[in-house]
């Protein structure tokens, strides 16, 4: 409630631009609450508390704000590197991302040539640049807000990935695209998360693979948007992967129209939903390509 009061009327400029830099210090200790090891009934009285719901909506606008204010912040930083590389290697979040893209990588059965699609790529598109670079996929990042794009597409430059990914300018209408996409990756940050997927379900093919990121343990529910809103009938949910540090988001898979096979491995889906942690997805005899 503390940090509620804090930052409830500030409007997105003042977030942005900080000028005082007390929000960083706001944003350290909102990081720290959010880790404490509470038990998820503890958390969910916390969090099914609905006189706090307008406190929870502020704090989590405030987190993706500031987020984006500190991926902006690295991304102009990498632009003007002599080294660009070893600047998004010192970002704080690089090893989630890392971690992140393995976890998708494996869960969606892609091979080097695919083609990845993520929905809100923001100024810095850390997942389309750790795929692309790391497993040799191709990548289109969609982005609403056209200065972050321009920025985004900067920073492609610099690291020399701009021959594989492209930035687009728009938001989840822009889609379907021409282009075959294995796998489409939505922001945690996306909004608004219903007319996001029931677009999507009306829109992609048949048999189009999906991943989104929810936070599922403790107090890091408060930042989880995905719990109040049932995905469309046209959507499966075949897996989803808890985080294996320093990754804190779980990974959830899906498949458009209920299919019952997965074209990419011939393998029939399992049953309802599985959940593996992130080491065990190699051990996982349905997850092996053919």
């Amino acid at each position: 409630m503390e940090i509620y009061a804090s930052i409830s009327d500030l409007k997105d400029e003042e977030i942005y631009r900080d000028p005082t830099n007390n929000l960083k210090s706001v944003f350290q200790q909102l990081d720290y609450l959010i880790a404490l090891d509470v038990c998820d009934k503890r958390a969910e009285e916390v969090l099914s508390n609905s006189g706090l719901n307008s406190a929870f909506d502020t704090i989590t606008r405030f987190r993706s704000l500031y987020t984006a204010k500190l991926e902006i912040e690295q991304a102009k930083a990498i632009i003007v590197s002599r080294n660009p590389w070893e600047t998004l290697n010192n970002f704080a979040y690089f090893s989630n991302y890392l971690q992140l893209a393995r976890t998708e990588y494996q869960g969606s059965w892609l091979k080097p040539g695919d083609s990845v699609l993520f929905l809100g790529s923001g100024p810095l598109p850390m997942s389309l640049i750790v795929l692309c670079h790391q497993y040799g996929l191709r990548g289109i990042g969609i982005e609403q807000e056209p200065e972050r794009a321009e920025l985004s597409r900067k920073v492609l430059a610099k690291l020399g990935l701009s021959d594989r990914i492209k930035i687009i300018d728009g938001n989840h209408l822009t889609l379907p695209l021409k282009e075959k996409i294995e796998l489409v990756m939505v922001a945690a940050q996306a909004e608004p998360k219903r007319e996001i997927f029931n677009h999507l379900a009306k829109v992609l093919p048949a048999e189009t693979k999906v991943s989104y990121r929810i936070y599922e343990k403790g107090l890091r529910r408060l930042l989880d948007t995905f719990s109040r809103y049932e995905l469309p009938a046209q959507f499966e949910e075949y897996l989803r992967i808890r985080p294996k540090p320093p990754a804190n988001n779980t990974v959830v898979f899906l498949t458009t129209n209920n299919v019952e096979h997965n074209t990419t491995t011939g393998d029939r889906l399992s049953d309802g939903w599985k959940i593996y942690k992130t080491e065990e997805l190699l051990e996982v005899p349905s997850l092996e390509r053919c």
